[in-house]
């Protein structure tokens, strides 16, 4: 039987605890630190940036908060904008590109306490 994560204390999780990169504008999260069953990037991408192919053995859900993405699923590519959420499988190779002229900022959240991922390119 699995054991259910403990909560943890109420409180505001400051951004600049769970920001990455030089830039530091993206964050990651990572739920079993906070006692929280889900993990998060918050991304905010340039146009052309975005993370190679990619899996997970759990369900990935983007929602796009501002600007436009091309995800690519598969072999399939769609466009989504501000306001569009879109689902990936597990293990279904995936990544995503700012494709429009501004600021991309989408929240990637995963489907698990703790993020387990494999790029394509690293094989």
């Amino acid at each position: 039987m699995e054991t259910a994560t403990p909560a943890a204390t109420p409180r505001a999780i400051p951004f600049d605890e769970i920001a990455v990169g030089e830039a530091r504008r993206t964050a990651r999260f990572e739920g079993r630190e906070y006692g929280s069953g889900i993990s998060f990037f918050l991304v905010d991408n340039e146009p052309g940036q975005g993370p190679g192919l990619h899996r997970h053995p759990y369900t990935e859900t983007w929602t796009v908060l501002e600007g436009e993405a091309t995800i690519t699923i598969g072999e399939e590519r769609l466009v989504a904008r501000a306001g569009d959420t879109v689902v990936v499988g597990p293990r279904v190779w995936h990544g995503f590109v700012n494709s429009g002229t501004g600021r991309l900022r989408i929240m990637c959240v995963h489907a698990s306490d703790t993020m387990i991922q494999e790029f394509k390119d690293a094989q």
